[in-house]
């Protein structure tokens, strides 16, 4: 059985732990990935944090396939829209507590080519890394 991503539904119960502990939720966001929708004077090497606080953003919206917000950067009010494959972590400004997630790769287009019958090569086995982010 495939089961859907697990990602957005930890991006929702990091948030809600965040702010039930009286803390800011910060997102880190590869804003190379097709689809994200961020105020690109503010990327940094490929990436952005944003701050998705219910005092920061109005109307955040964090659904299966893509989290969404309207916010003010630099005093402009800016429509953000951050797909979840683009989520690279969720974590608590004050004390960095959350979790980092892996880059996902984007998925083939379909079948192999060749189409032989033979078996599946063993994908190559990596290590996770972690980044401090402060």
């Amino acid at each position: 059985m495939v089961m859907t991503s697990s990602k957005p539904y930890m991006i929702r119960a990091i948030y809600e732990w965040v702010v039930d502990n009286d803390c800011t939720p910060y997102i880190l966001v590869n804003a190379l990935v097709e689809g994200v929708e961020v105020p690109q004077q503010f990327v940094q090497d490929g990436q952005i944090v944003l701050n998705i606080s219910p005092s920061a953003v109005v109307g955040l919206d964090v659904g299966n396939d893509e989290l969404g917000f309207r916010g003010r950067f630099g005093g402009v009010a800016q429509e953000v829209r951050v797909p979840v494959s683009a989520v690279l972590g969720i974590y608590a400004r004050e004390n960095g507590q959350g979790m980092l997630f892996d880059a996902e790769e984007p998925a083939p287009d379909g079948p192999p080519a060749g189409g032989g019958g033979g078996t599946k090569p063993k994908p190559a086995s990596t290590k996770p890394t972690l980044k401090v982010v402060k």
